[in-house]
C-alpha cells in the first residue's frame, strides 16, 4: 500500500516498508493470494517509478501489463513473473479485475506528473491507487457491505495519504508533489518552491493540517477489523496502528518531511501490537 525508497534496490526497498504484507498473522490460506495482489501491484509500481526510462517508456510497459492482465485467468503470458500466480488467484477467488485495473491506472497517472488542485482530485488518485487493495482483502474473505468497503476505503486512502507526507522530500525528486494545490495556497506556500525543496513554517502548517486530516479518515475505518475479524483483524489493526505511529513520527519532527523522511523501527512493533489489542473494538482515539 506504500510508497516506496526512491532509487533503493527492489529487494532492500520493499524491506524498508512500513506497513505489513502477507505477515504471519495472515491466515495461511490467504497468503498465496494476497503475495500475488502484491506482486502485480509492486511490479507495476517499480515500471511506474524505478529506473531511468521515460515516461512514455513507463507508459508503454504499463500499457503492456493492461493487455496482460486482461487477458487473466485464460492466456498467462509467460514473460511476466506476476501473471501465473496472479491468474490462480483469479481461479480460485474470482477476483474483480476492475479493482486491479484501478491499480495500473493510478500508476499511469504518476507516470505523467499529475498536479493536484484541490483535495478531491487526490481523493480520486487514493481511489484507484490504494483503495482496490483494501477492497481486494475484503473479496477474499467475503466481507463485500457497503460500511465494510466505506471503512477500507477510509483506511487505504488514509495510509496512502499518510504515505504521501512522510515520503514528501522523496517525492518531489522525481518530482512528484501530492500536496493539493488549495491547500498550499491557502497556507501560502508555492508550489514551486516545495519541489525545489525549501521547507518553511508555512508547508509545516499545511502538512499537519493534511496529516490530521488523514488520521480522521482513518479513524473512520477503525471498526472494519472486528467485522473482518481472526487473524485478518489483528493484521489490519496492526495497520491502523502502524499508520498512527507514522503520523506521530511526524508530528515530532515538526512536520519537516521535505528535509526528513521518518521510519518506524523494529522496536515499534511491541508498541503497535499492545495498542491493536487496546483498540480491539474498534474504538477510536
Amino acid at each position: 500500500m506504500t510508497r516506496r525508497q526512491c532509487r533503493v534496490p527492489a529487494d532492500q526497498r520493499h524491506r524498508q516498508e512500513n506497513f505489513p504484507v502477507a505477515s504471519w498473522l495472515c491466515p495461511p490460506s490467504l497468503r498465496p493470494p494476497i503475495l500475488a495482489i502484491y506482486r502485480f501491484a509492486r511490479t507495476a509500481d517499480d515500471v511506474a517509478d524505478e529506473g531511468q526510462a521515460s515516461p512514455a517508456v513507463r507508459l508503454a510497459a504499463l500499457a503492456r501489463m493492461r493487455e496482460q492482465l486482461l487477458a487473466l485467468p485464460h492466456r498467462v503470458d509467460p514473460t511476466a513473473d506476476w501473471a501465473e500466480p496472479l491468474a490462480e488467484a483469479m481461479r480460485a477467488h474470482a477476483l474483480p479485475k476492475p479493482l486491479l485495473l484501478d491499480l495500473l491506472s493510478a500508476f499511469e497517472q504518476d507516470c505523467k506528473g499529475h498536479a493536484y488542485r484541490d483535495r478531491s482530485e487526490l481523493l480520486d488518485y487514493c481511489r484507484r491507487s490504494a483503495n482496490p487493495v483494501g477492497r481486494l482483502l475484503l473479496h477474499l474473505v467475503g466481507v463485500t457491505d457497503a460500511d465494510a468497503l466505506r471503512q477500507s476505503d477510509a483506511i487505504c486512502t488514509a495510509l496512502q495519504l499518510i504515505n504521501h507526507w512522510q515520503d514528501l522530500g522523496v517525492d518531489v525528486r522525481k518530482p512528484r508533489l501530492y500536496l493539493p494545490a488549495s491547500d498550499l495556497s491557502r497556507h501560502g506556500v508555492d508550489p514551486a518552491t516545495v519541489l525545489r525543496g525549501k521547507h518553511s513554517p508555512e508547508l509545516a502548517a499545511c502538512v499537519a493540517e493534511l496529516l490530521d486530516w488523514a488520521v480522521s479518515l482513518m479513524n473512520e475505518g477503525r471498526p472494519l477489523p472486528r467485522r473482518v475479524g481472526g487473524r485478518l483483524g489483528i493484521e489490519l489493526r496492526l495497520v491502523i496502528e502502524g499508520g498512527h505511529r507514522v503520523a506521530e513520527r511526524i508530528r515530532a519532527m515538526q512536520h519537516a518531511t521535505l528535509l526528513h523522511r521518518p521510519r518506524l523501527r523494529i522496536w515499534d512493533a511491541p508498541l503497535l501490537l499492545a495498542r491493536a489489542l487496546r483498540h480491539r473494538d474498534g474504538a477510536q482515539r
